[in-house]
């Protein structure tokens, strides 16, 4: 692709409409929140992790994933995560966002649910007002875990319904199929439709 060619294609005004932000993490704010928050993580360099991502299925990727999960562990890591991806975001003239986040990744470790919707929710607010970033926030439930730990993390999430555009799936996906966790969808919608007034530009249904 040409220079011209690339310089248009960047100006042109994009969605992204599926990125799990925990995914999205930075090798350089890896370190920078491993340090704050004196974790310890398997990689002694940023040229490591960048080597690591070599990877050649979903369960090394996931691995990485987790390892690069431990060092959020504050509402002010959820915020700087999120906001880190917004600045990218904005310098390739992306208008909307659909985010994925994982809180099971995270309250499993002891982390509260508010630390982490508060820091996410905060960024796309401010990437909305410095950016004109639009968002939509997916909460997802992780296959591996028990159809009864997805029911406790929406219980969780009940307080946030009214800034959660939809749920799904992450993880690993043999042997747990999206069937596993019907009757959670099925409450998920329930709960929104009685919770959410339809209007304004948040959605006001979750969907599976």
């Amino acid at each position: 692709m040409d220079n011209e060619l690339k310089d248009f294609v960047k100006g042109l005004p994009k969605a992204e409409l599926h990125l799990h932000l925990e995914g999205s993490l930075e090798p350089e704010l890896m370190f920078a929140l491993a340090q704050r928050n004196a974790v310890a993580i398997p990689y002694e360099t940023v040229d490591a992790v960048r080597a690591a991502y070599d990877f050649s299925n979903l369960q090394d990727f996931l691995d990485i994933y987790y390892a690069g999960a431990d060092v959020l562990r504050h509402e002010r890591d959820f915020y700087d995560l999120t906001m880190a991806y917004l600045k990218r975001m904005a310098q390739e003239n992306v208008r909307h966002v659909e985010v994925f986040f994982d809180p099971q990744t995270h309250t499993d470790r002891g982390i509260a649910f508010e630390a982490v919707a508060d820091g996410i929710l905060a960024a796309l607010d401010d990437g909305e007002r410095d950016f004109g970033i639009t968002s939509g926030l997916i909460l997802c439930f992780l296959r591996h875990l028990s159809e009864e730990a997805a029911f406790d993390v929406l219980a969780m999430a009940d307080p946030y319904l009214d800034r959660i555009s939809g749920v799904g799936l992450d993880s690993s996906e043999l042997g747990h199929p999206p069937s596993k966790f019907a009757r959670i969808f099925k409450e998920a919608g329930a709960r929104a439709e009685a919770r959410c007034p339809c209007g304004g530009r948040r959605p006001c249904t979750l969907y599976p």
